[in-house]
């Protein structure tokens, strides 16, 4: 019997316009900006100075407590540290590297041949010093979430369900490198000594299955796991749910349940860190949308621009009326294609958008956001209350579990901007308990 989460959405997946051929390396940057906040957690401070020479893989930003370094992405000459744009629409403290296309490498993390002689805590000291967080958008530090459960989980899940539309970043890494995903899989696998590890995968990449399922060992301990396409099936505890049941309680997180979940595309850059010596210095991202001229999937070094990236594949049309960092249901829009292209960056969605729909003055209180809220809350009264910056009851209706997944926004015959206004409410919640 499959294990189904609460609530969710069957949107259209418009996943066919960059599916189906191998990534393609996008053209080196002549410059790359690289924000010292790339994480959910503290800020980096630099470590390099205007002037410094500095090489491909080299650390250039570190930090203490929950925080992961960041490296050059490129060869060459430090040209400024200053604030610069961000995708979260802040200006955050920046270091731009001008290209000296030699991509002369760092050698700082040594490669290993196998991580069958590495205890736990050297494999998590390689993940850390490699800069590596949660891929599929979350970015929270890798070695701090694994450090969490150590001696706590039963279950690892890998998630490549990559359930957002349009995106198709993890489909494709699972497709050309099936090999990275697996063995960083038995990486995580030896440190954390799961008795269940699981990659699991939505019904709706066919062809990733087969790869994935010819790349597995056929008497391994990692478990191929399909799972019908529903919308957020990819958020952390809907996924567990999913494939073992199991809900996690309200503040609480996945090890409180004896699980980790690590993405994909973390689990790849897990094993370039311990076999390839590689830090995160590029990722595949999605470029699509009905305004993207040529959709594809791209090898991008991080820190190049947004601009650099939407040409690479070829521009978008004039007819585009909003670019996302991200899916269309909880992606960011831009106001600025000069921002970077992050960690956590796995597409840019152009979108014509459509005529504006009259807004529906009230919630007409349908409850249909909270058929599909997949937290088992009411969206229809945090509204109400974000409305009237009624803090109290924003904290006894548990506004902070909301995973801002859009569900409700979707399906909302008013159109009312629902997520828009719980990010503001969690925002005012976050201030009145700082002070």
């Amino acid at each position: 019997m499959r294990k189904l989460f609460w609530g969710g959405i069957h949107p259209e997946g418009h996943k066919d316009l960059s599916r189906g051929a191998a990534p393609v390396p996008a053209p080196l940057p002549a410059q790359v900006v690289l924000p010292m906040l790339q994480h959910i957690g503290a800020a980096c401070t630099p470590v390099v100075k205007v002037g410094d020479q500095v090489r491909l893989g080299q650390k250039i930003g570190d930090g203490e407590g929950v925080c992961a370094p960041i490296h050059a992405s490129v060869s060459g000459k430090v040209v400024a540290v200053e604030p610069r744009p961000h995708p979260n629409g802040q200006d955050v403290l920046s270091v731009v590297i001008e290209n000296d296309y030699t991509d002369t490498p760092d050698d700082t993390l040594k490669p290993h041949l196998t991580h069958k002689d590495l205890s736990a805590e050297e494999i998590l000291r390689i993940v850390r010093d490699a800069g590596i967080v949660g891929m599929g958008g979350a970015t929270f530090p890798t070695d701090v979430k694994a450090f969490s459960a150590l001696g706590q989980v039963d279950y690892v899940i890998i998630n490549a369900c990559e359930c957002e539309p349009y995106i198709t970043a993890d489909d494709t890494l699972l497709c050309t490198y099936p090999e990275q995903v697996t063995r960083g899989s038995e990486i995580l696998l030896h440190a954390l000594t799961p008795r269940h590890t699981v990659i699991a995968v939505e019904d709706n990449k066919q062809e990733a299955i087969r790869i994935l399922g010819e790349a597995l060992p056929k008497e391994g301990a990692i478990e191929l796991r399909v799972l019908p396409t529903r919308y957020p099936q990819g958020a952390e505890k809907q996924l567990i749910q999913a494939v073992t049941g199991r809900q996690v309680p309200p503040g609480k997180l996945p090890a409180a349940v004896g699980c980790a979940v690590f993405n994909a595309a973390t689990a790849a850059a897990v094993y370039q860190a311990v076999y390839e010596g590689k830090p995160v210095t590029r990722r595949i991202v999605t470029v699509t949308g009905d305004g993207a001229a040529a959709p594809k999937n791209l090898i991008v070094r991080i820190g190049a621009t947004f601009q650099q990236t939407l040409e690479a594949a070829g521009g978008m049309s004039e007819e585009t009326q909003k670019v996302l960092s991200g899916g269309p249901m909880m992606g960011v829009a831009q106001k600025d294609l000069s921002v970077p292209v992050l960690k956590g960056t796995n597409a840019i969605l152009c979108l014509k958008g459509a005529a504006p729909q009259a807004q529906t003055p009230t919630c007409i209180r349908c409850a249909k956001c909270v058929s599909v809220c997949p937290m088992h809350l009411q969206p229809l009264y945090l509204y109400r209350f974000a409305q009237a910056g009624n803090l109290r009851e924003l904290e006894r209706l548990h506004l902070t579990d909301c995973i801002e997944c859009g569900s409700c926004a979707y399906s909302c015959p008013g159109q009312l901007p629902l997520v828009e206004r719980f990010r503001r409410g969690k925002q005012q919640l976050k201030e009145a308990n700082r002070a």
